[in-house]
């Protein structure tokens, strides 16, 4: 079938509404009409150039919402009319990460830029006769995907789509920061530096993990008083603030956990984060940055002596296929909220826009609304 799409070019390009032809599924392979996509950093990356793909055309988008439509031949749990969440990671519950309980880190993530299937190696979406690649395998700039069931993940009904959407990469991402791979623990202070699409959803996580103190540090004012209305117990502009004012906060203990969830991260922030921990805490590194840098400032005796650790996160450090419904849990609840993450709605065709406002700091998370017009 035919359906429009944003896709980029090249480097630094901007996004282009196009009309691309998406195959059918094939083994183990489902099709979903899209009610919602949000619009994530790590798309940026792309574009930019910081996140290396194989080749251009990229149809972008890695978190969406939809109903399926079809279901390939093999496809279990899994049927025409089922709500879904499309995740960014694959869990395929087979591999060696998989069966040791780490679905975030499973083997199918090694081609999540390549573009190449699962099921087949090959291309499900094409321009003109040449093949486009799927962001992360999803390619949720479309009204329509066509994804391996290890990217989807059921729903119940009674969850709006839009805000279901969300739950694919920030909010995951940022709450198990907090949470799990943070570890994060009553009378704990946390540190969040940067409190955009995912961190604002760190800062929730620590909320409800029972921290005393939530630190958001970042330099636009709009994200700061979200920060606070999402949790958050103290904000500053920048990090130098934060570490005036922390020792007097916490009685000179700093913080337990300290999570960098930036837009684009720099090797300097490592150190700039350990400034901020306490002595046997940890810094979550969850912002991506340039893969071609590879250093890090980082003081080695007080890494030593103070026993600090710092550790990567993706996904949050849980498989969606766990993350997903236990938030959905959550939000029934009411201790996640998701309705409010939503700054502005846009049409496909102003995706280029929403990126601006994300970049001029006016979202904590747009999202691309499709309409019967894009079908």
């Amino acid at each position: 079938m035919k359906v429009k799409a944003a896709v980029v070019d090249e480097v630094g390009a901007p996004w282009r509404i196009t009309e691309v032809e998406l195959g059918d599924p094939v083994a183990g392979e489902v099709q979903v009409k899209l009610t919602a996509s949000g619009l994530c950093h790590s798309d940026v990356h792309v574009s930019a150039g910081s996140s290396p793909v194989p080749f251009f055309p990229v149809l972008g988008g890695h978190e969406g919402a939809g109903v399926v439509t079809k279901v390939g031949p093999g496809v279990r749990g899994l049927e025409e009319g089922d709500h879904v969440v499309l995740a960014f990671i694959p869990a395929c519950g087979t591999c060696r990460p998989c069966a040791s309980g780490l679905q975030n880190l499973c083997d199918e993530g090694a081609g999540l830029l390549t573009g190449e299937a699962i099921s087949d190696k090959g291309f499900r979406v094409q321009e003109a006769g040449r093949p486009v690649i799927q962001m992360c395998l999803l390619g949720t700039f479309a009204p329509y995907v066509t994804v391996n069931q290890a990217s989807v993940v059921k729903i119940e009904k009674d969850v709006p789509l839009e805000v279901a959407s969300l739950l694919g990469c920030g909010v995951s991402t940022g709450w198990g920061s907090a949470t799990e791979i943070g570890n994060t623990r009553p009378g704990d202070t946390v540190v969040v530096m940067g409190v955009g699409g995912v961190g604002i959803n760190a800062v929730q996580g620590a909320k409800f993990a029972g921290a005393r103190y939530i630190v958001g540090i970042d330099p636009v004012e709009f994200k700061r008083k979200k920060a606070l209305e999402f949790g958050a117990t103290h904000v500053y502009s920048s990090v130098d603030e934060a570490v005036a004012e922390l020792p007097d906060l916490t009685w000179g203990l700093m913080a337990q956990v300290t999570i960098i969830t930036v837009g684009e991260i720099r090797g300097e922030y490592i150190q700039q984060a350990l400034s901020l921990t306490s002595k046997g805490g940890q810094v979550v590194v969850t912002a991506m940055g340039d893969h071609t840098l590879s250093a890090v400032e980082m003081n080695l005796f007080e890494l030593t002596l103070l026993q600090k650790r710092v550790q990567g996160a993706i996904f949050g450090g849980v498989g969606p296929r766990t993350q997903i419904p236990k938030l959905l849990d959550l939000y029934r609840c009411g201790h996640l909220e998701l309705e409010k993450l939503v700054s502005a709605r846009y049409r496909l065709e102003d995706v280029n826009q929403g990126y601006q406002d994300m970049a001029d700091g006016k979202n904590l998370r747009g999202v691309i609304s499709f309409s019967d017009t894009d079908y």
